[in-house]
């Protein structure tokens, strides 16, 4: 069991008309302390401040696509973060157009940020490294929507192997030697004997990870991409009965998100921007769940934890 958080927080789950009950696409996805902000529809700083979520601790902000709902709330929590005091740089990953849009906002509104933005662009020629450090690995890879579109695979480094003390004092191991039983090599005790790693030390806890499938025809070229992922997010825009409408503005409905699932043999799939077209989202996890089971709802407030 990992005792670390990996957590994702649901902040928006409608698609491209807001309604009173869904917001417009974004999600906050907590990793060891590193905060990733993905998407950022309008009035995300709003369910930021309605959750309580740590919004100045956001150092990395990752855009799918230039559709409005996916990135109309950006300049907005640009300059909220600004008011509050920010110093810190801002990360901000998405498409090569983004930047000049953002830039044209912030000017024409005379919005002077006393932090620096720090733009990387993404690319849809397979899995692309945006992002890593010691604990975490974040990449994009190609989406087939109406426009350019990615998605986003965020994945925990593999831990250190476990270190049992008992054994150590059995073996008579210094702690010197903990560092690299750590990285699973063997180590040397006081007498000079070489004790194999397996006596000192037990496996660490499986790393895990999240992908996310914004907006998208149902693909299976994706499958590759999120194989074996903890947890998915796969746009489910209509139900089956729209199907050929779902086609026809390159979106998926809920049991093709579902298919999609199964097939990339993930462990938990949670479905999402839906269309103000369906006041209920119960047939959503209806026709979802015929396919596959461990399904739910991207319901705004909701916490999912891995």
């Amino acid at each position: 069991m990992n005792g670390q958080t990996f957590e994702l927080l649901i902040l928006g789950s409608g698609a491209a008309s807001p309604t009173a009950k869904r917001n417009p696409s974004a999600q906050l996805l907590n990793i060891v302390e590193r905060y990733f902000l993905i998407d950022c529809g309008e009035a995300t700083q709003m369910q930021l401040r309605r959750y309580k979520a740590k919004m100045q601790k956001i150092n990395h902000i990752f855009i799918t696509h230039m559709h409005g709902d996916h990135f109309y709330g950006l300049p907005g929590l640009l300059s909220t973060m600004q008011l509050l005091g920010r110093k810190n740089p801002l990360h901000i990953f998405g498409p090569k157009e983004l930047r000049p849009v953002i830039e044209v906002i912030l000017e024409a509104s005379e919005s002077r940020l006393n932090y620096e933005l720090v733009w990387h662009y993404t690319h849809d020629n397979g899995l692309n490294l945006l992002f890593e450090d010691d604990k975490v690995k974040v990449s994009s890879f190609p989406l087939r929507h109406r426009i350019y579109c990615t998605g986003f695979l965020f994945q925990e480094k593999p831990l250190p192997r476990k270190i049992n003390m008992d054994k150590l004092k059995k073996f008579k191991v210094s702690a010197a030697e903990i560092p690299k039983l750590k990285k699973g090599l063997d180590a040397h005790n006081d007498l000079g004997q070489i004790v194999k790693n397996n006596k000192l030390t037990t496996d660490p806890a499986t790393p895990r990870s999240y992908a996310y499938c914004s907006d998208t025809i149902s693909d299976r070229g994706v499958v590759p991409y999120i194989e074996n992922v903890n947890l998915l997010y796969h746009e489910a825009t209509f139900l089956s009965d729209n199907t050929k409408r779902a086609k026809q503005t390159f979106h998926s409905t809920a049991k093709q998100a579902a298919s999609i699932a199964k097939r990339a043999n993930v462990q938990k799939l949670i479905i999402g921007h839906f269309s103000s077209r369906y006041d209920s989202t119960v047939r959503f996890l209806s026709e979802a769940r015929s396919s596959f089971r461990n399904t739910e709802i991207a319901e705004e407030g909701l916490t999912f934890k891995i």
